[in-house]
């Protein structure tokens, strides 16, 4: 997976203040994007990952990108797919025309999810407050993704750079994490 591509789709939203901003992590909200969620068999993946932009990844905690796209790996049969929040409804057709054929369920979830950038030297460090996931490079490279729980909310996090992490919670969780986040880092200043 290329930094660069997911650094390009994920970034920061502009409108907003940094959550976060110490030396060693900050945390940034993002922009809005669009997110679907889409669960199909094996013989649709190929035609869906074509319709999308980005071919569906088929390994456990892996995604795909390609320019403004990426497919991310929840399930053997569901995928995250995000794009351009103003891609949405061509996004969202081209599937739809694609698999018409093909049994499978795209559901829009932009409005029901929202992400967050976590990133710096302590980044891990201050992610493992709430999630007892190894992110070592080694154990947790790169373009890994994974569904978790960040204290008792569930998440997704996304590592998209060497000390870059993208969270990805409901908005109605968000506050709590984002919240808890900040509160950790607190521990870290004082340190």
């Amino acid at each position: 997976m290329s930094e660069l591509l997911a650094n390009d789709l994920i970034t920061p939203d502009a409108g907003e203040t940094p959550l976060l901003s110490l030396p060693s992590v900050s945390i940034l909200k993002a922009a809005p994007m669009t997110r679907l969620s889409l669960r199909c068999r094996e013989a649709a993946q190929k035609e869906a990952g074509t319709a999308f932009g980005a071919s569906l990844p088929l390994s456990p905690l892996s995604n795909s990108t390609s320019a403004k796209r990426a497919a991310l790996w929840m399930g053997p049969d569901e995928w995250t797919l995000l794009a351009p929040e103003e891609d949405l409804r061509a996004v969202f057709d081209g599937i739809e025309e694609k698999l018409s054929t093909h049994p499978h369920a795209l559901v829009d979830i932009s409005d029901r999810s929202e992400a967050i950038i976590v990133s710096g030297d302590k980044a891990a460090w201050l992610l493992n407050t709430g999630v007892f996931i190894d992110f070592s490079l080694e154990v947790f490279p790169v373009g890994t993704v994974t569904r978790t729980l960040f204290h008792k909310s569930p998440v997704m996090i996304w590592r998209t750079g060497a000390d870059t992490f993208v969270v990805e919670a409901w908005v109605s969780f968000m506050d709590y994490v984002a919240g808890l986040l900040v509160q950790s880092a607190k521990e870290l200043e004082a340190a």
